[in-house]
């Protein structure tokens, strides 16, 4: 099922693995290809409440937002590297205020009524995974599952080492986008050191 929501350009025929890198203290990610290429960066400024995606290149591809203030945690994603409301791809909020597990719900920009959410994102951060599905109904589509990845290198260099593994035909700058706002979600977005 073909899911380019941000760009065909960042979809595959195949199952993709990425390998994302949170760096510490900035809490950016850097996400690379199995080749050990780098394919996207989420950048910005340490407390910052605007990040951005960015191909390999460097050139921008979304701007994550953080909306205050908000009870539900509420993120915005743009086209671009401004926050133009015309611009607008998605949005990303908790389910309910209080939750054990994190569960978001994604809603592109053309689902006003918000009455059902377009994407979910499932993960606890105590078993340090994640899973994206497609959000309609109560649908078992899969577009992503990520999982923590321990190395000597990640431990001794204080480095959280994720590895996501992006379904054929989904957008991947999608999935790093909805990624990065559940590590911020569940860190409190203060994007510090602290482990997810």
């Amino acid at each position: 099922m073909a899911q380019a929501i941000i760009s065909p350009n960042f979809c595959s025929p195949h199952p993709v693995d990425l390998g994302i890198v949170k760096l510490v203290p900035s809490g950016n990610f850097s996400v690379k290809d199995v080749n050990g290429n780098i394919v996207f960066n989420v950048t910005g400024t340490f407390l910052s409440l605007r990040r951005f995606l960015v191909d390999g290149a460097g050139n921008p591809i979304v701007t994550l937002q953080k909306k205050l203030p908000s009870t539900h945690h509420r993120w915005e994603v743009y086209r671009g590297d401004n926050t133009d409301s015309r611009n607008l791809v998605f949005s990303v909020k908790k389910s309910s205020v209080v939750q054990w597990k994190t569960n978001l719900h994604v809603f592109l920009a053309n689902n006003e009524g918000e009455s059902a959410p377009d994407f979910k994102v499932k993960g606890s951060w105590f078993e340090q995974s994640c899973v994206v599905y497609a959000g309609k109904s109560n649908s078992s589509n899969i577009l992503a599952q990520m999982h923590k990845k321990h190395t000597v290198t990640s431990v001794l260099f204080m480095k959280d080492n994720f590895r996501v593994t992006v379904s054929p035909g989904v957008d991947q700058a999608l999935i790093i986008a909805l990624i990065f706002i559940l590590h911020e979600i569940n860190s409190g977005g203060s994007s510090s050191g602290d482990s997810v």
